[in-house]
């Protein structure tokens, strides 16, 4: 009977010892999520467009020193791959290989600190560059972490036409070090029938990706 017990006692504590030793190797950078674009009712009943709590900024946050080498360019060689959405309505291309995680009409793809997301909401009427300066560039300045607004503007894609918000804003911390890295992210707004669309693909700022964000913005159609 000892013997049996201490055998047990001996296999428990192997299998706590591999288990314990499995949870500290297991580290890495958390990932960068932009304000996920969702719609709110307001006090006068309408619905506008605003930013959820996915990456909790603040206003006071001081925006870190820009990389003097970022990494961050997306290869000239890269591969890109058609990604529908049934639920969202929409198609997109994107890069080939990127992680990928999906929850519902949402869509986030992420490689390193670069990343490309597309957030589903409903809303009652087509955002304009007025509509966008005073609601979602204003609250993205609250919420988001050290954003800086570079520009608004209409532009004119393939998929339609779409307001660009250019902005600056921090990574979140690394896990471990701490270390923030300053982002430079483009968001087209895209509207259709009650349907906004937030595309926002970010990189570390200096990050040579002009070809590749236009690209995929282009590529972004309603079905």
């Amino acid at each position: 009977m000892s013997k049996s017990i201490g055998l047990v006692i001996a296999v428990a504590a192997i299998s706590m010892t591999a288990l314990l030793g499995g949870c500290g190797t297991n580290s890495s950078p958390a990932p960068h999520m932009a304000p996920k674009v969702t719609a709110s009712v307001n006090n006068t009943g309408t619905t506008q467009p605003s930013q959820s709590a996915a990456v909790t900024g603040s206003s006071s946050e001081k925006p870190v020193a820009p990389e003097k080498n970022p990494t961050g360019d997306i290869p000239d060689t890269q591969a890109f791959v058609k990604y529908t959405s049934s639920s969202g309505g929409y198609d997109l291309v994107v890069p080939e290989g990127w992680g990928r995680t999906i929850k519902g009409s949402d869509v986030l793809f992420q490689d390193k600190l670069n990343g490309v997301q597309v957030v589903v909401s409903q809303e009652s009427s087509q955002p304009t560059v007025a509509s966008v300066n005073r609601n979602q560039a204003a609250e993205l300045q609250k919420t988001g972490r050290a954003v800086t607004i570079k520009s608004v503007k209409q532009v004119h894609l393939s998929g339609g036409t779409a307001i660009l918000m250019t902005y600056d804003s921090n990574s979140d911390p690394d896990p471990v070090t701490g270390k923030q890295v300053r982002l430079e992210n483009n968001r087209y707004l895209f509207y259709k029938n009650g349907k906004l669309a937030a595309l926002t693909l970010w990189a570390p700022q200096g990050a040579d990706n002009v070809d590749q964000w236009n690209r995929m913005s282009a590529s972004f159609t309603w079905r």
